[in-house]
């Protein structure tokens, strides 16, 4: 299931929030003897020793079991150990009038510190599992940034076939291909455009010149 931009925008501030603090964040990372998956892993060390902390977000009350006020109205059914911190997102209008560059979309706040706890799994497996998922991130980074270049034409074809099986021909909008196209085409224009808009101007400042000099 894909994040939603809440989610998304919250994962961003708490991995900020947390190097800031010296820490490592990774999400997702899948807990041995089927202790589930967290949603963000964090880790401090302070020379040989290591501060786990485990979140869980949740954006809506019934990912918990509509809104910014989430935390009054299910705080009761969270237990007294476990910390809790509320995200707020900064006004927009506020962030395009700010002067200093703004990196992250809001603000975390913590309105309940969560107490220490013994680890229900040992230091080394939770060292190995967040390892692991860090290597994921890493491996996903280079997918994204090698982009399409690592696929062979039969492959990129293939999966554009794949996704083209109910082509419809009435609505090019529903059709990857012709979305792609008129990307592609889009883009290709935009440059072009740039190029002549240049083009023009160099011309006209050489027009300039040479009425200049004719005049003189």
């Amino acid at each position: 299931m894909s994040k939603t931009q809440l989610t998304l925008d919250l994962e961003k501030t708490l991995y900020a929030y947390w190097e800031e603090q010296g820490a490592v964040a990774v999400e997702e990372v899948s807990l041995p003897e089927d202790a589930g998956i967290v949603d963000t892993l964090v880790l401090q060390t302070d020379g040989a020793e290591h501060t786990w902390r485990c979140f869980e977000l949740k954006v809506t009350k019934s990912d918990f079991h509509s809104d910014a006020k989430l935390y009054p109205q299910v705080q009761a059914e969270i237990p007294a150990h476990i910390g809790v911190m509320t995200y707020r997102a900064f006004d927009a209008a506020a962030l395009a009038a700010s002067l200093v560059p703004v990196t992250v979309p809001g603000a975390l706040t913590i309105v309940r510190p969560a107490r220490h706890q013994e680890l229900q799994i040992s230091d080394s497996q939770l060292m190995a599992h967040f390892v692991s998922s860090l290597n994921r991130e890493v491996q996903k980074a280079k997918r994204v940034e090698k982009g399409l270049a690592q696929y062979s034409d039969e492959q990129l074809l293939k999966e554009l076939r794949k996704r083209s099986g109910d082509y419809d021909i009435y609505h090019p909008d529903n059709n990857l291909y012709d979305q792609f196209v008129a990307e592609v085409t889009d883009t290709t224009t935009a440059a072009l455009q740039e190029e002549v808009d240049a083009l023009t101007g160099e011309l006209a400042l050489l027009k300039l010149g040479l009425t200049g000099k004719e005049q003189s």
